[in-house]
């Protein structure tokens, strides 16, 4: 059945019984797909039958669905003529894990973040309204993203608005990890508990006209109630309760593993590339979990992925001294100041990708206010995730220009603890850690920097005629070309650890004039107004010429990591064939 749907239209002349066969088979496509390659899971498995039903019932693209976050929109492709990109493995790759309107019309959005489809929803209807056309705009958003704030911002607008704006709470009960306590999940859960009849009703306060489906993963009572809010010339909030994983028990019962995730052996359900090996995550996990038994002041604070720095037992083990604010980066980043304004030591882990919601937050609420906030930024690296939504490499230009903040490159585990402990104990900065991406690396000896002497650099390998910056990630790269310089060239490179992405050491700096003659800078980050620029703008007036490598300023989608940064010139003989050309060598 599912190889014969081209379109949404193929749905609508099929029964009963051969639509609930293309929920069988979607679900088993899911299976083998996301088993071998990967993905998110719990999110699609849950929302099979509504999205066979939403493509049914409405017109889609006339129509307008708008999926928070999209992860969960794979359904969605197999039913808008993607189905191939599921069924066949060469193809799997054919497609976005997100909505993404260069595959099909039937994408209005390029959607990675949450919270955000109930404002698109509003921009959307109210240019529909402005055209004099008719349609239905639907919007789907989860349970978990309703704890961020763009979210209520959407919901008032569209109750605003008072027109036709379908909006669909799919609650199933789970964000990535467990929900927190309270809250709009306490709401939810009283509706629930009572069939959708407690008196407190949030969103009939708003202005919705509400109604509740305890069934969400039945077929025929999803279609009756699109069926039956359809065309409506009001807005419209369907509380839909789903099941997280529906259909494959070992996500139902581990649902937090199984919000995505490589691939798995669709049997058992364990996943096939684990690794007990320590890594960033893990050893900054174990000694934050220390600083919190010693001190009842340091508190972890994270916005909806807490995994990423502490396994469910030591989530339990921290207890009042960590908090999860749900998906909510914008909360996370000023509720941290509020912490550190009253006396405590928060650190909050988030993610590249994530943190650049918070730039409001960061300027206004954390630098201006000079708190010392420690912030550890998570796959921050072009080695980091790779679809266009969750680009992680443009904090650098992002935040090392606000003023106040200090901003560390740790190359190693022992650095990288060390800028951690300074950073929690001191009170003098916002301080802002780019995790290393790629193993964990020991040097098996303490570092004893001061790092309350800002902007120092290490100078790991004093030479002449060329000095290297190998900033955090990219340090690497700048020990192999200074290896290749020295061993194949005979020129002995100065070597450099910056350390201090928001500063510059101008005493390094105006030393190397006497015997350089180029400066080469590495990062693993946007180029265009990256910590090499700033460089080669103090420089300007100098002898030195200087070289700066990094990536460049594009949304790049789904790409090979090591082409692109080769395409970027961060390869070992590029960058030493541009060093000997400008050497004359």
């Amino acid at each position: 059945m599912l190889e014969k749907i081209q379109s949404p239209a193929d749905l609508k002349a099929m029964s009963q019984n051969d639509l609930e066969q293309v929920v069988v088979e979607a679900r088993q496509a899911l299976l083998e797909k996301t088993s071998h390659h990967g993905g998110h899971n719990g999110p699609n498995f849950g929302v099979v039958e509504m999205t066979v039903a939403l493509h049914y019932v409405f017109n889609s693209p006339i129509d307008k669905f708008i999926f928070d976050v999209s992860h969960q929109s794979y359904v969605h492709k197999m039913l808008t003529g993607r189905a191939q990109a599921f069924l066949d493995p060469k193809h799997y790759d054919d497609v976005s894990g997100y909505t993404n309107p260069k595959e099909s019309d039937h994408d209005l959005f390029t959607v990675g973040h949450t919270s955000t489809s109930l404002s698109l929803a509003s921009g959307v209807a109210k240019a529909r309204d402005l055209k004099d056309e008719h349609s239905n705009v639907v919007a789907v958003i989860g349970d978990g993203s309703l704890s961020g704030g763009l979210a209520y911002e959407g919901l008032n607008q569209i109750a605003t608005t008072g027109t036709n704006t379908i909006v669909i709470v799919n609650d199933n009960e789970q964000s990535i990890a467990a929900n927190p306590k309270g809250g709009i999940y306490t709401a939810l859960r009283r509706l629930r508990e009572s069939d959708g009849q407690a008196s407190d009703n949030i969103f009939k306060a708003l202005g919705f006209d509400y109604y509740y489906l305890d069934k969400g993963n039945d077929l025929a009572a999803l279609i009756a109630l699109f069926q039956e809010v359809k065309d409506s010339d009001h807005p419209v909030l369907l509380h839909i309760h789903t099941q997280k994983g529906h259909g494959v028990s070992f996500m139902e019962t581990n649902r937090e593993a199984f919000h995505a995730g490589g691939p798995f052996d669709p049997q058992t359900g364990y996943y096939l590339k684990g690794s007990n090996e320590p890594s960033y995550n893990s050893v900054t996990g174990d000694f934050l979990l220390e600083k919190i038994k010693k001190d009842p002041r340091v508190i972890a604070v994270n916005a909806g992925t807490p995994m990423v720095l502490f396994n469910q037992e030591q989530r339990k083990e921290a207890g009042q001294q960590f908090v999860d604010v749900g998906i909510a980066e914008e909360e996370a980043a000023t509720m941290s100041t509020g912490l550190a304004k009253n006396g405590a030591k928060p650190v909050w882990y988030v993610s590249s990708t994530f943190m650049q919601r918070t730039y409001d937050q960061w300027s206004h609420d954390i630098a201006l206010n000079n708190q010392p906030v420690t912030v550890l930024v998570h796959a921050a690296s072009v080695n980091a995730m790779n679809d266009e939504s969750h680009l992680g490499f443009f904090d650098i230009p992002f935040l090392s220009h606000i003023p106040n903040v200090v901003y560390l490159a740790p190359t190693n585990k022992e650095e990288h603890l060390a800028m951690l402990d300074w950073a929690i104990e001191q009170q003098e900065h916002p301080v802002a850690i780019r995790v290393p991406v790629g193993p964990l690396k020991e040097i098996g000896q303490a570092d004893e920097t001061d790092y309350s002497i800002l902007n120092k650099n290490q100078v790991t390998q004093a030479g002449s005629q060329v000095a290297i910056f190998g900033l955090g990630n990219s340090y690497g790269l700048a020990e192999e070309v200074t290896r290749v310089l020295q061993e194949q060239h005979g020129i002995k490179a100065t070597l450099v650890n910056p350390k201090f992405i928001t500063g510059l050491d101008k005493e390094l700096l105006d030393s190397l004039s006497a015997n350089h003659q180029l400066v080469v800078t590495l990062e693993d980050g946007l180029l265009e107004g990256g910590y090499g620029q700033t460089i080669a703008s103090y420089l300007g007036n100098s002898d030195l010429k200087v070289q700066n490598y990094g990536i460049d300023k594009h949304f790049h989608d789904r790409y090979d990591r090591q082409e692109l940064m080769a395409q970027n010139g961060l390869s070992v003989d590029t960058i030493v064939n541009n060093v000997l050309l400008t050497l004359g060598k």
